[in-house]
């Protein structure tokens, strides 16, 4: 049952210079309720959240936790009034088991002795309770995905909290695990725990929340509940407008221009992927379907001039590219979409305008004698944003203070203005929301209708079946052969996922 309310958020206005946030936002959450913050990327959502846990310090407001009001820009307060906080990066130290990183933080850094066998039988206890198997000596570097996120809700159980903030928490997680996450959730709010989760994705959000709130540009503009709505009008809302996602039509395929042949790669003394096959054609989408942790990564880098392969052969447009470096796949017109787009596909402290020229900054129109045509590459960064609808974007904008979507779209424009023969596009929508998906799937499609070839990596299901001409699936670093997508269903891909296919 729903009991009353446990939290308030009250005018809740922020600021990051000239970007407003949040504007003015209140809500509440009640005992044992699932509230669901929907929004584009760059809505607000998570520096909503992150100024209710404490990281940053609201402008104007309060906030309100069990009758009580909470000191600003103190996470510490916020744990001791009973929050607790999941992030979508998880905040875990990976050479250390997961009881060590439970007990972070809840003992005195000078204190002599630890309580480290009651700290492990009150965190099996936990765990029991709520349905979160763990194995309390396990390191994390050791970890699933879905096992390291059951330790970061853990963390936050074990500090007694009441109120669970998480912050995307099926962006990393197959759809089976997501299922089991939101099962575990429901438990937890029959148990009386209130919990809010933010997400872009509607069908989750259908299937778990109990209200929703929707925000847009900072601001609430919608509140429903789930028994009132339906994804339609909660896709419109967020975006502003009706969604559609584009449909693939039919296309030439031309010659091959990257394929492999008997290809394995060994990292840190193991095989990431062991003899695969494929191929990818001008003006097709090859889609790489696999749960994480299967070898897409490695295949990302192999593609990407990032790592080496140890046998077998490589060839991109009938050249091998054994030993051609990443500099060198570019200039002959590879792009590429990395995984993390943080961390390999922008340098946030760089401008947009930098982080576009990035690639090409050796061109004559961009430089001269070895110096930078300022004018010239800001011109060639305000086309780009005009182009790729970059929103909140001006040449001179920091790149780290753009939304996810908003970020995938500078990396996508950077690389389709290249006027590439083969795009390596991996997880190129993880973590966008409905409208930044339908417009990065559009370019993706569009690309392919002008005779680029496109390696899709991707754990969406959905995705890849939409995207893509034939799909291939990756397990534990073996392929399948590649099938047309127009002659599968998503049954016998979820067989293949499983490694359960014909040789």
């Amino acid at each position: 049952m729903i009991g009353p309310n446990v939290l308030e958020l009250k005018d809740i206005t922020k600021k990051f210079g000239p970007i407003l946030a949040n504007s003015n936002i209140s809500l509440t959450l009640r005992a044992g309720e699932i509230l669901a913050l929907l929004g584009e990327n760059g809505a607000g959502k998570t520096t909503l959240m992150n100024i209710l846990f404490g990281h940053y310090q609201a402008d104007s407001g309060k906030v309100t936790a069990f009758g009580k009001q909470l000191s600003s820009g103190r996470p510490r307060a916020a744990i001791i009034a009973g929050i607790g906080m999941v992030h979508q990066h998880f905040t875990l130290a990976n050479n250390m088991t997961a009881l060590d990183n439970v007990m972070i933080g809840t003992e005195p850094m000078r204190s002599i002795w630890t309580k480290r066998q009651a700290a492990r039988s009150k965190l099996l206890v936990i765990a029991q309770k709520f349905g979160l198997a763990i194995d309390p000596d396990k390191r994390i570097a050791d970890m699933s995905v879905g096992e390291r996120q059951r330790v970061e809700i853990l963390k936050a159980l074990f500090r007694e909290a009441r109120i669970l903030i998480l912050d995307e928490p099926t962006a990393v997680l197959t759809q089976i695990e997501a299922e089991q996450l939101f099962s575990i959730l429901r438990g937890m709010a029959k148990e009386g725990l209130s919990l809010i989760f933010i997400s872009h994705k509607l069908g989750e959000v259908m299937r778990a929340a109990d209200r929703i709130i929707v925000l847009k540009s900072g601001r609430v503009i919608a509140e429903r509940s789930v028994a009132e709505t339906n994804r339609d009008e909660l896709a419109e809302l967020m975006v502003g407008r009706h969604v559609s996602r584009p449909v693939r039509q039919a296309s030439i395929r031309g010659e091959v221009m990257l394929a492999a042949k008997g290809l394995s790669v060994f990292e840190d003394g193991r095989a990431s992927l062991e003899n695969i096959f494929f191929e990818v054609r001008s003006g097709e989408v090859l889609g790489i379907i696999g749960v994480a942790g299967n070898g897409q990564a490695a295949l990302g880098r192999l593609c990407s001039g990032l790592v080496q392969h140890s046998n077998g052969t490589l060839t991109y447009n009938g050249q091998s590219i054994t030993h051609v470096s990443a500099r060198e796949l570019v200039s002959s017109g590879v792009a590429r979409i990395p995984e993390d787009r943080h961390a390999e596909g922008v340098v946030g402290e760089m401008s947009v305008w930098e982080n576009v020229i990035l690639e090409k900054v050796r061109q004559r129109e961009l430089s001269r004698y070895n110096l930078v045509n300022r004018k010239a590459a800001q011109a060639s960064a305000d086309a780009l944003i005009n182009q790729f609808d970059i929103r909140g974007a001006t040449p001179d904008t920091k790149t780290r203070l753009l939304s996810g979507g908003n970020l995938q779209k500078l990396i996508l424009g950077r690389n389709l203005t290249a006027s590439p023969r083969l795009l390596v596009a991996n997880q190129p929508t993880r973590g966008l929301d409905e409208g930044a998906v339908a417009a990065i799937h559009c370019e993706l499609l569009d690309a392919r209708q002008k005779g680029v070839a496109i390696l899709l990596i991707s754990e969406d299901l959905d995705e890849v079946v939409a995207l893509s001409d034939r799909v291939q699936a990756v397990f534990k670093g073996r392929m399948s052969k590649a099938v047309e997508t127009d002659n599968i269903d998503a049954r016998k891909i979820g067989l293949m996922m499983a490694g359960i296919w014909e040789e």
